[in-house]
């Protein structure tokens, strides 16, 4: 079964000499030590047929944390992790050795898929999410496509199933209702936790339950 949310595959790997203090590493040096991740690690995740959704660099006391998280149509598994994660880490030690240091001192990588939390910012984002509820924003000049937006008001908030989406636009259905609106109308996205979904599978796992009783009453 596919997963999807927060699996993580995490490698840590000493590296050596000091490891400099955390007020002594600027918001600059990051930003280009995270740089320097990327031009090694997007190939190797692209290479193995994934997207490389974000990749950040962060200081947890001594050490550095690398945090990679990736994801594909259909999601992806916890075997594919853990394979991009030996994948990624081969490709850092290689670079290293060729070039020296990225990430100076200790770190620790941490590769995972993308939970439920993370906002819906990209048409592949969307797409992979066709069935799910979803909260957004939608800029006050935004309407469905087709209609005028309401450009005396400010944004205001849509929640509905993503029934459709492509590169350019995504389908709401909004109660009886649907609507189309163009990426450029709407904030990032929020996927939805569906309590009366868990509601109905609890009570999908009784019946089962019920089912196996009446199996057992039938035996004796």
């Amino acid at each position: 079964m596919t997963q999807r949310g927060r699996a993580t595959r995490t490698t840590g790997r000493p590296r050596g000499g000091q490891a400099p203090r955390a007020g002594q590493v600027s918001r600059g040096d990051l930003a280009a030590r995270r740089e320097r991740l990327r031009e090694v690690i997007a190939p190797v995740v692209d290479t193995a047929g994934y997207d490389l959704e974000d990749l950040s660099v962060s200081r947890a006391g001594r050490r550095h944390v690398v945090r990679v998280i990736v994801d594909a149509d259909g999601g992806i598994n916890l075997d594919a992790v853990a394979d991009v994660s030996r994948a990624v880490s081969v490709a850092l030690d290689a670079a290293e050795e060729s070039a020296g240091d990225i990430v100076a001192g200790e770190y620790q990588l941490e590769v995972s898929s993308p939970g439920v939390d993370r906002p819906l910012t990209l048409p592949r984002h969307w797409r992979r999410n066709i069935g799910r509820l979803v909260r957004v924003t939608v800029r006050g000049s935004g309407g469905p496509s087709g209609e005028p937006g309401d450009r005396a008001g400010g944004d205001r908030q849509v929640t509905g199933r993503v029934v459709a989406a492509d590169d350019e636009r995504v389908v709401l259905e909004t109660g009886a209702d649907r609507a189309e609106w163009a990426y450029a109308d709407l904030g990032p996205g929020r996927v939805q936790v569906e309590f009366t979904r868990l509601d109905e599978l609890a009570e999908s796992e009784d019946l089962d339950d019920d089912d196996d009783d009446d199996l057992e009453d039938e035996e004796r």
